[in-house]
């Protein structure tokens, strides 16, 4: 592709408006994923329990925006007062739960159209992770942590909020807090996170921000991908585990427990070794 076409191409996806197709596709993954995990039980808890069922899939819509509004010290519920958004996220919670023979529910549960929403929303993903340090680095020019913090939370909000989601819904699973278990999502956003800043705070970073945006696009579209359809769920697993082990003590464990199993092994030939010393010197004083 020719330099200049591929660089238009990439302030073009700079200049994408999010609504209202790639927000019907973020509404459309997070109630598969509210649906998913009350497994079977979706159909009961959603008749008996309708309000719940939307203030959970609410909470998780708009879960990026609720708690980096409240670590900024900004209106916790400002992402409800546009009117537009929240009767769009209405609009698809109540498709996905009860539209008639629950048909809206098996049609973005195919594949296919499945991973067209999914690619649709790792373009917003993005888009929300950009936002969230620009307008970080607004109130703190210097606070790069900040940035970075509000950068991962605003595009995996729903991550960090799954605990009080679920605590919605009558379940109560302390585990489920996601500095516990980092998923990728939350893991890619604080990469994303972190090249953002590079580019706009310092020199690191050369290339015109069109083509930074652009490409941190495609790695978050591909590895979407890649995870629903070859399984690659954390390529970033194999780094993790060389970094553990080389500086957070995985060579010294290793080697701790090498020298234990050493020595217990050692033991009981030792205590073999002098058994027959013994009964070597019984049989001569026979």
């Amino acid at each position: 592709m020719d330099p200049e076409a591929f660089l238009e191409l990439a302030n073009q996806v700079t200049k994408l408006k999010m609504y209202p197709y790639f927000d019907v596709a973020h509404c459309i993954i997070t109630c598969l994923y509210l649906r998913d995990d009350l497994a079977g039980g979706s159909h009961v808890f959603s008749r008996k329990h309708p309000l719940a069922c939307w203030f959970s899939t609410m909470l998780s819509i708009f879960a990026g925006s609720l708690l980096a509004n409240f670590l900024l010290g900004e209106p916790v519920l400002a992402p409800f007062k546009t009117n537009n958004q929240l009767l769009l996220a209405t609009a698809v919670w109540y498709f996905m739960f009860y539209s008639p023979f629950d048909v809206a529910y098996k049609v973005c549960k195919f594949l296919p159209v499945k991973l067209v929403f999914a690619a649709l929303k790792e373009v917003q993903r993005c888009k929300k992770v950009h936002d969230g340090v620009m307008h970080a680095a607004k109130i703190y020019p210097n606070g790069y942590l900040i940035m970075i913090i509000i950068g991962a939370i605003k595009g995996n909000g729903s991550a960090f909020l799954k605990i009080f989601e679920r605590l919605m819904r009558g379940i109560w699973t302390p585990t489920a807090i996601e500095f516990m278990q980092t998923s990728f999502s939350t893991k890619a956003c604080i990469a994303a996170s972190v090249i953002f800043v590079l580019e706009k705070k310092t020199d690191f970073i050369s290339a015109p921000h069109a083509l930074v945006y652009f490409g941190i696009v495609i790695f978050f579209v591909y590895f979407k991908l890649s995870s629903m359809l070859l399984g690659i769920h954390d390529p970033f697993l194999p780094f993790e585990n060389l970094f553990c082990a080389l500086f957070m003590g995985g060579i010294w464990d290793a080697l701790s427990r090498a020298i234990s199993s050493a020595k217990g092994e050692s033991s009981p030939a030792k205590m073999d070794a002098s058994k027959d010393g013994r009964m070597d010197a019984g049989r001569k004083k026979d």
